[in-house]
Formats: structure tokens, C-alpha cells, sequence
């Protein structure tokens, strides 16, 4: 492990990324500090004070900026929300946008222009909302010299860091490791891990000290449970159905090609973390815009029934990290595509025929294994909610297992790629030992 380690740094052009993609997240969190102007950053002290489950979850996925009020408030979701409405309308519903997605490359740089566009509309949209909601929340307390000009110019400020952190984000896939908006999504989970744990020691040591051998008891099947879900999260995150492929012989000149045997590596969950994180996006969307109408009826309804612990709330949240899943993994993979592809270079899957019998049997094996990853995201993000219910934590750390999808799917992901670099240049890597 330790020399894996040292044979990182002996590869400058890895040593290069992975100093790069720090020094972005380190100015990913001091922007996460930088306070938007006008604001009573105080104010947002009665929402820790109150513990409101919604906004901790948000401020957890925000790194702490959101209860900060800082610039990048709002984070990175705009962005995955532009995202998810792109890759809808480009199935099909818009015909522009599916000619795009079959272009290749060309394609996909005309469909991230889109999503930038996307970002900027909804983040300003967002970030009014945000500066008005929580200062009619707070009886007009948070928004010093409140007018239109000012809710624009905040709208304005948290959009710009909006687009800001989509640009970092971008940076990192580019010239840092990682999937860029992930692993900012994960700096900003793991900045909130000090604060779950002084929860925990507060829950358990602080508020019962009478019961401190029964906290340590319980502190230790948390940390049991912690662990077993890391191991089911990398064994299904690794796990690969390998559909064999034969490839015929054919003569070009004087030269023979093919013969050979290989497979098609297809992933239990092909979609990595992110239905999870669209699922959950999607999930807190109503019920973050009912926070700001609370006294209405409708909005505590909302509040109430489609928080991700409650009965509705969770199918809902089941559902679309489901659907989701099956939308992402057949966006990345298409079935028709590989198997046209493979019959055009002469290969076959041993006892299917070449064609449309074969991109049906890859579909198949597809949304069988699919749906069992599905199932398994599914449930390790609400197995939490139980738990945490059994041992009385807030909300914010019963849906840990979300947290914990996002941040060991990203660590797995980054790994993987400087396991690459570490072969590609004849290094032994963490995986392949």
C-alpha cells in the first residue's frame, strides 16, 4: 500500500493531476467562506439552533456554504438539475438534442454548451428564490436594505458561484483525476464529517452521560454497519457480468485479423453514483420550495410527506433512483449501437445470432444485473433512515447512506483512474496486485 503510494508521486504527469484537482478543492472551500454581501450571516444560526432536517441535509451537500450564506450557497445543483433535464429531452423529445447525442464528441460539447446555458437560467432562478424564501422565513431579518435590486444582485452573486464551481468541476475532469462535479460533490461531504461526528458524541456522551456504556455499544454497531455497507457498496461497485465474444477470421491482403476471443465487461451498476445523486436532488427540490411558503397547508404537507424518512417520501426516492439507474446505464451503453457495431468487425456472441437477436440478448442481460445494482443503491440509501431512527439521530446523518454511496462510488472512480495511470507506466496499482 505505502509503496503504491510512493509510485504516485514517481509519475509527473499524475503527480501533476492529483496536486492540480487539490489545489481546486482548496479553493472549492475557501470560496465555501466567502459571504454573499447584504446578508445577516446570524440569521442562518436559528436553522442549526432549530435543526432543521432539510437544510442540514443541504448544507451537507454544500460543504457547510448554505448555512454560511457564502457563494457557493446554492452548489453545484443547478447544475445537475440542467443536466438531468438535457439528457431527458435528449431522448427523443427534442430531435435536435438526439441528433446531438449521436454525433459523437461534436455532440456531446454542443449538448454541455446547453447545459451551461441550463445552469446559469435555473441557478438565477434558484438563487432569487433562496435570498427571498429565507428572508421571508426569517420575518425579513436576513436580507439587509431588502428590495429588488438587492434579491438580484444576491440571485446574480450565488449564480456566478454556481457557474464557478461548474468550471472547477470541469477543470478537474479535464486536466485534474476524477469526475470533476463528483468529487466536488464529495469534498463537500467530506467537510461536513466533523460536525456528524460531534453530533454523535453529543447524542451519546454529552446528553447521556449516564448511559455511557450503552453509548459505546451503540457507537460501535454504528461503526459495524458503517463498515459491512462500505464492503456491499465496493463488491457491487466492482462487480462485472463478462458477456464472451467471438471474433472471425478474416483475410485483408496478406494479413489475417481476427480469431481471437475477448468479452464485453458489463458493470452491476453501470450508473455509479449518479442516480443517486438526480434521485435525491429531485427528492429535496418540492420540499426545499415549500420551506419558504411554511404556514401554507400544502407546503407542510409537502414537508411532511416527501422528506426521504417518511412512507411516500422514501417510495418516491426508491422509485427514482430506479428509474434512474436504467436511464443513466442505457444512456451510457447502447445495446443496438455495440451490437452493430460488433457485426460490422465480424464478432459474435457464442450462440446468438449477429444483429437485432444480439443487441436483445445484451438489453436482457443488461436490465437484469441493472436492476439488481438499482435494488442495491436503493437500499443502501434508505437502510440508514432505520437505523438512525433505532438510535435517534437527525435526519442529516440517518441518510448517511446517500453520503456514503457518493463518497465511496467517487473514491472508487478516482482510484480506478490513478490505478491506470500507475499500469499504463508499469507500476503495480491498489487493485491488481
Amino acid at each position: 500500500m505505502f509503496k503504491t503510494v510512493s509510485n504516485i508521486w514517481k509519475v509527473e504527469d499524475l503527480r501533476r493531476r492529483i496536486l492540480f484537482t487539490l489545489f481546486i478543492l482548496l479553493v472549492y472551500r475557501i470560496g465555501s467562506f466567502i459571504p454573499v454581501p447584504n446578508i445577516d450571516k446570524d440569521v442562518f444560526s436559528q436553522i442549526d439552533s432549530q435543526g432543521s432536517d432539510l437544510f442540514g441535509l443541504l448544507n451537507t451537500f454544500s460543504g457547510g456554504a448554505l448555512f454560511q450564506f457564502s457563494i457557493f450557497a446554492i452548489g453545484i445543483m443547478p447544475y445537475i438539475t440542467a443536466s438531468i433535464i438535457v439528457q431527458l429531452l435528449s431522448m427523443d423529445v427534442i430531435p435536435k438534442f438526439a441528433e446531438w447525442a449521436k454525433e459523437g464528441e461534436n455532440g456531446k460539447r454542443k449538448l454541455a454548451q446547453i447545459t451551461r446555458y441550463g445552469t446559469i437560467g435555473l441557478g438565477l432562478v434558484q438563487g432569487f428564490a433562496t435570498a427571498v424564501g429565507f428572508n421571508r422565513m426569517y420575518n425579513y431579518q436576513m436580507v439587509q436594505d431588502a428590495n429588488f435590486a438587492v434579491y438580484a444582485m444576491i440571485a446574480i452573486v450565488l449564480t456566478a458561484g454556481t457557474a464557478f464551481l461548474m468550471w472547477l468541476g470541469e477543470q478537474i475532469t479535464e486536466r485534474g483525476i476524477g469526475n470533476g462535479i463528483s468529487v466536488i460533490i464529495f469534498a463537500g461531504i467530506i467537510a461536513g464529517l466533523p460536525g456528524h461526528i460531534r453530533k454523535i458524541y453529543t447524542t451519546y456522551f454529552v446528553d447521556k452521560t449516564d448511559q455511557v456504556f450503552l453509548g459505546v455499544l451503540q457507537v460501535l454497531a454504528i461503526l459495524v454497519g458503517i463498515i459491512l455497507m462500505i464492503i456491499g457498496v465496493i463488491i457491487v461497485q466492482q462487480g462485472i457480468r463478462k458477456i464472451p465474444v467471438q471474433y472471425a477470421k478474416r483475410v485483408v491482403g496478406r494479413k489475417m485479423y481476427g480469431g481471437q476471443s475477448t468479452h464485453i465487461p458489463l458493470k452491476v451498476n453501470g450508473a455509479g453514483v449518479i442516480p443517486v445523486i438526480f434521485a435525491i436532488s429531485l427528492l429535496m427540490f418540492p420540499s426545499t420550495i415549500a420551506q419558504f411558503w411554511a404556514s401554507h397547508d400544502w407546503a407542510q404537507w409537502i414537508i411532511t410527506h416527501l422528506a426521504p424518512d417518511k412512507a411516500l417520501g422514501m417510495v418516491i426516492y426508491v422509485i427514482l433512483i430506479i428509474g434512474f439507474t436504467f436511464f443513466y446505464t442505457f444512456v451510457q451503453i447502447n445495446p443496438v449501437q455495440m451490437a452493430d457495431q460488433m457485426k460490422k468487425n465480424g464478432g459474435y456472441i457464442p450462440g446468438v445470432r449477429p444483429g437485432k437477436p444480439t443487441s436483445s440478448y445484451i438489453t436482457r442481460v443488461m436490465s437484469r444485473i441493472t436492476l439488481f445494482g438499482a435494488l442495491f443503491l436503493a437500499i443502501i440509501s434508505i437502510l440508514p433512515v432505520f437505523f438512525g431512527s433505532m438510535f435517534g439521530l437527525d435526519r442529516s446523518i440517518q441518510l448517511g447512506g446517500t453520503s456514503l454511496l457518493i463518497v465511496v462510488g467517487v473514491a472508487l472512480d478516482t482510484m480506478k483512474q490513478i490505478e491506470s495511470q500507475l499500469i499504463k507506466r508499469h507500476y503495480k496499482g491498489f487493485i491488481n496486485k
